[in-house]
């Protein structure tokens, strides 16, 4: 079993609570399906969220789905002019059998326009 990271991004409308909490919810689990991953299957999870996102930590979704025991860590995203707003990230460390070059990232919404090179 090999230890991979899978990344993912979504971009909310408002910063609003709800709004984190289904966008980081939605995301966590298209990573998850994707991958075919469990919940068991993680090691770690790293949110950010652009600047303008401050209503609610992302990993408080993740601990409402049920990720009790998994270290989760949210931090602020570099504040670069021009960027996207209004965008959660996440890197999640996870054990699986999946070679390095089929792990299948998800940018999701506004945020597909962040990775191009990849399908929806």
């Amino acid at each position: 079993m090999a230890v991979r990271a899978v990344r993912g991004a979504i971009q909310v409308d408002e910063d609003d609570r709800q709004q984190v909490l289904d966008a980081t919810t939605e995301l966590l689990s298209t990573v998850l399906e994707r991958n075919g991953l469990t919940q068991e299957d993680l090691i770690s999870v790293v949110f950010t969220a652009t600047p303008d996102l401050t209503s609610e930590f992302p990993a408080y979704a993740a601990r409402q789905m049920g990720f009790v025991d998994v270290p989760l860590l949210c931090a602020t995203e570099i504040d670069v002019a021009g960027a996207m707003p209004r965008v959660l990230r996440v890197l999640a460390h996870v054990e699986t059998d999946l070679p390095r070059a089929e792990v299948k990232h998800a940018f999701l919404r506004g945020a597909a326009a962040l990775r191009r090179d990849l399908p929806a």
